[in-house]
């Protein structure tokens, strides 16, 4: 059977399952479109939310990131799982004490404003938007790479998917479709991991794997690793090249961004109890670390199967002791058809700048000082050959780089599939509640029926993958980057808000209001300053490089800064005008005194 029938089939069943159980799972009412009628267990709810969270950004990207930069991109570890804890322990049994569907709802009702209110509703689609293009784009290039159609057409494919599901199911089908993705997900991650794993360095376990011994060379993996990107003019992988002030300020947004992200909040509604909401953080951070114990060691040991590939000496001994690969290597040796494959996706290429025959692989900016410099002045070199490597394509890549056979790259590809599809559906129900329960029922029209405020939702999903689908075709970044900034605009804007309700009896509503609108501002602004305007490429007004950030500070760190303003100008505000109503300040301590606490305010 050829690896394109069996992901064909593996990807098929796999889809064939989400529909089956959307059907299954359709949601007949708004309680269940919104809130899976409050049905779910604890163990259902996490790992639910576990998939909901681990995106195409956690999936595909991650490794993908901690596989070129190394150390310091453990930011991505650090901030989304401390996130969680912040969720698990300020934010979520509050919420659902509160009984709401919505987080603007939450907003709108704790600020006694209506206008609060619409502006959580525009803070949470500019955040959701921008992340489900992350998850878009990690879809299109699952795709383009395995059903060997253009990336357009895949992310047209995935759409459709998503639309037959989420559009159908509401939040009780998604719940159930997530649950069936983590399993898929997490299985695909977890095989090749241990394959490669066992390959390098005789280890079952990934995460023991990244601290053994490479068994070619009898060096400590890492240290081998080390000597071989060092070799190659590259900053060692262990070491710290960053900013400390900008990752420090990145993994707090991360973290905080994470704690203010609707998609994930809106899970913890779905729950009997409040003392469920924070069993389901629990059990979402468990098996939420099945995967993230994994990725560095995804990371680190593609990172070296890729090098390997490029200097075939690296696996064995020196890394020149053997020359770099050829180009006819390339074109017939069945071992490299997978930089075939890739190369036609578009996300790997290379070019024989000098004609040798050979592709060297190394990095120009650091080669003067490594051992490649000597092999370059040899060979004559003019340029990295190897002109481009998309972060995305590591994970997806790392089985076929390895060897491994047909049926896990199939079952990675349908894994890459599901974590996508899992947080587009979250977040594009994030979406759908906002538009027709706080803007069709909340404002526009109070009186709507049931069965209207049922169909509003529906057709604002549908429009909203339809949106979110024009914009994934031409994304600002690959996948990580993009939910980066998702997670920036989140942490400057939902957030704050959030901890002022529930912790602060003083905050009114001009404060709230002024406060969401200065954090999500000045984060936009200095994002797009950066990144450019509506992710159109040329239209940045600065260079989009850490000489030109203010005081070092990247687009993705700046939400942590933000969140300070969004706070600052809440309490400054707050302490010019009147005091919140006597009911109000009631109601916020109603919300955190935990008497009764297994019991929830009915909506």
């Amino acid at each position: 059977m050829s690896q394109f029938t069996l992901n064909l089939l593996v990807i098929g069943a796999s889809f064939a399952l989400y529909i089956g159980i959307a059907i299954w799972a359709r949601a007949g009412s708004t309680a269940e479109f919104y809130a899976a009628n409050r049905g779910v267990s604890p163990v259902m709810n996490g790992m639910a939310t576990a998939a909901d969270w681990m995106s195409a950004a956690s999936f595909i990207s991650m490794a993908g990131l901690i596989a070129f930069t190394g150390y310091d991109n453990s930011t991505y570890l650090m901030g989304w799982t401390g996130g969680y804890v912040l969720l698990a322990l300020l934010l979520a049994p509050y919420l659902r004490k509160f009984g709401k569907f919505t987080v603007p709802e939450f907003i709108g009702d704790r600020f006694y404003s209506q206008t609060a209110r619409i502006i959580g509703v525009i803070c949470l689609l500019i955040i959701s938007i921008t992340y489900v293009i992350g998850q878009m784009t990690g879809v299109g290039v699952t795709f383009s790479r395995y059903l060997e159609v253009s990336n357009s057409t895949g992310l047209w494919i995935g759409a459709a998917l998503v639309f037959c599901y989420a559009v159908l199911g509401g939040m009780k089908g998604i719940t159930y479709t997530q649950v069936a993705q983590y399993i898929v997900l997490i299985i695909a991650y977890t095989i090749p991991a241990v394959f490669i794993a066992m390959q390098l360095t005789g280890h079952v376990l990934p995460q023991t794997g990244l601290f053994g011994t490479h068994d070619a060379s009898g060096v400590k993996f890492l240290a081998k690793l080390d000597q071989v990107v060092t070799d190659l003019g590259f900053g060692s992988y262990t070491g710290h090249h960053n900013s400390t002030l900008d990752m420090v300020l990145f993994t707090l947004a991360l973290m905080i961004g994470t704690a203010g992200l609707p998609h994930v909040i809106i899970r913890f509604f779905t729950v009997p109890k409040v003392a469920d909401a924070r069993k389901s953080a629990g059990w979402a951070l468990v098996f939420i670390a099945l995967l993230y114990t994994v990725a560095p060691a995804v990371g680190s040991m593609s990172r070296f199967n890729l090098t390997a590939t490029m200097w075939p000496g690296a696996e064995t001994g020196e890394t020149f002791s053997q020359p770099a690969v050829s180009l006819d290597a390339i074109a017939n040796d069945p071992d490299l058809q997978w930089m075939r494959n890739w190369q036609t996706t578009g996300l790997l290429n290379w070019e024989d700048k000098n004609g040798d025959g050979l592709i060297q692989y190394y990095n120009e900016a650091g080669a003067a000082d490594a051992p490649v410099a000597a092999i370059i002045e040899e060979q004559g070199l003019v340029g990295n050959e190897l002109t481009t490597v998309n972060n995305d394509i590591m994970v997806l890549a790392n089985p076929e780089i390895a060897n491994l056979p047909g049926w896990v790259i199939a079952i990675v590809a349908a894994g890459g599939l599901a974590a996508a599809l899992s947080t587009a559906a979250g977040l594009l129900l994030a979406i759908s509640g906002a538009v027709s329960h706080d803007l069709v029922k909340g404002a526009i029209n109070p009186n709507i029926s049931e069965k209207g405020e049922l169909l509003a939702a529906r057709v604002s999903m549908g429009v909203s993958i339809l949106v979110a689908t024009i914009l994934g075709l031409n994304p600002p970044g690959f996948a990580a980057q993009t939910v980066a900034l998702a997670f920036g605009l989140a942490a400057s804007s939902i957030f704050p808000v959030l901890m002022m309700g529930i912790f602060s009896k003083r905050v009114n509503k001009q404060g709230a209001i002024w406060g969401m609108i200065a954090g999500m501002v000045s984060t936009i602004v200095y994002i797009f300053t950066y990144k450019g305007w509506f992710f159109v490429a040329g239209t940045n007004m600065l260079p989009d490089t850490p000489d030109a950030w203010l005081l070092g500070i990247s687009p993705a760190s700046f939400g942590t800064i933000g969140a300070l303003i969004n706070f600052g100008v809440a309490y400054l505000v707050s302490s010019m005008t009147e005091e919140p109503p006597v009911e109000v300040q009631e109601l916020i301590e109603s919300i955190r005194v935990p008497r009764g606490a297994g019991e929830a305010h009915s909506h």
